[in-house]
């Protein structure tokens, strides 16, 4: 089970977090977690470059590493990158010094000033360490798109129904999204810009 929104609870345990930008502004954030990957990081930036939109893409160590040419094209092209972690870890499964030391294994290939924690489990520990070099970036929006149940247009809807000015969206660059994030980007990215929306990338 996974909320589309980012409930309250949520928000309540981790108040440093940022879960949105301002709401005053008439501005999305698309968010890609876990890539860059050849299967589908390409079509992203390709359908993002298509409508002139930055986006921030939070990056595993080990994949910028088999995919170095792949992560240089998101630099070249001005998205932001984020740190997360180097081998896709569960915070909660994993003992804090190892935690530590895998986020700044990442760290030496990003260069970021973002952390997303993978799953968005992380220990209130871990994140004490971690609160003084980065911003801590969750989402309030969350596609979906890695369920592997989830029809293609659902994920679209999960999109579209929920965003509004602020919010932080979550798609995934990893094989089990490719059949919904390879539908629903181009058709998120359309709608939203006819309702006025404008596209920015994070920035701590």
């Amino acid at each position: 089970m996974y909320f589309v929104n980012a409930p309250f609870f949520l928000r309540w345990f981790y108040p440093q977090v940022t879960f949105n930008r301002s709401r005053k502004e008439k501005k999305i954030y698309l968010t890609f977690d876990d890539g860059p990957i050849p299967e589908v990081t390409p079509f992203i930036l390709d359908t993002l470059k298509k409508h002139n939109i930055k986006a921030t893409f939070f990056c595993v160590g080990e994949n910028i590493i088999k995919h170095r040419d792949i992560f240089e094209r998101l630099l070249a092209e001005g998205h932001a990158i984020g740190n997360h972690t180097h081998n896709h870890l569960k915070g909660w499964e994993t003992e804090e010094e190892h935690y530590l030391r895998n986020v700044e294994q990442c760290q030496q290939l990003t260069k970021a000033s973002l952390f997303r924690p993978p799953y968005a489990r992380a220990k209130k520990s871990q994140l004490k360490q971690l609160y003084p070099k980065f911003e801590v970036v969750f989402w309030d929006v969350l596609s979906g798109d890695f369920d592997q149940t989830l029809p293609p247009e659902k994920c679209y809807q999960n999109v579209v129904r929920h965003s509004k000015n602020g919010s932080i969206i979550v798609f995934h660059d990893n094989l089990k999204a490719i059949p919904r994030v390879t539908y629903a980007l181009p058709r998120v990215i359309e709608y939203l810009l006819k309702k006025g929306f404008s596209f920015e990338k994070l920035t701590a």
